[in-house]
């Protein structure tokens, strides 16, 4: 006896949580939805051949997580074939630098970034702030080697932080 009838009574609701189970998965939305379509229409043709099923809808889970994995492996091997063979140096590969004019409004942003450094906060402030944003220091790191809290380096780092951003945005 076809449990298929049984099947499509909470029919919306079975769709929604194997769909939203492919989605954590990391499927799109798109693919869900074609992954739980044919993982409905292979159940459906199982049950229709006569074959009994106890929990139809751990068979329709594990026939979409199967689908979901063949389709992975299946987009790995099709990109395979993308990948050059030929050496880096003969590659042409675009040049990313910055253009000249990119580079000269850098130039005038760290300027200004300076100077307001240099005139508007102290230098502890500045200190404290080039640790970080220069340098790498973690907050931790900078608190220990300045002798204070890190509550302190963080009050230090966003008041350099607040003057630069009042200087860029005088509104």
């Amino acid at each position: 006896m076809s449990r298929w009838p049984e099947l499509w009574s909470a029919l919306p609701e079975r769709i929604g949580r194997v769909k939203a189970l492919l989605r954590r998965r990391g499927q799109s939305r798109e693919d869900a939805e074609d992954l739980v379509q044919e993982a409905f229409l292979r159940l459906h043709m199982y049950l229709d051949a006569g074959h009994e099923v106890r929990q139809p809808e751990a068979l329709l889970v594990r026939t979409a997580l199967n689908l979901a994995v063949d389709a992975s492996r299946r987009d790995r091997r099709d990109h395979r074939d993308q990948h050059l063979a030929a050496p880096v140096e003969e590659l042409d590969l675009p040049d990313l630098s910055p253009t000249p004019e990119e580079r000269c409004l850098n130039h005038q942003r760290l300027m200004q970034i300076r100077r307001v450094l240099e005139t508007r906060v102290g230098p502890r402030t500045r200190e404290a702030f080039l640790m970080h944003r220069l340098e790498g220091f973690k907050h931790q790191e900078i608190a220990d080697r300045m002798g204070i809290s890190v509550r302190t380096v963080e009050n230090h780092i966003a008041r350099a932080v607040t003057a630069i951003w009042m200087e860029r945005n005088p509104e």
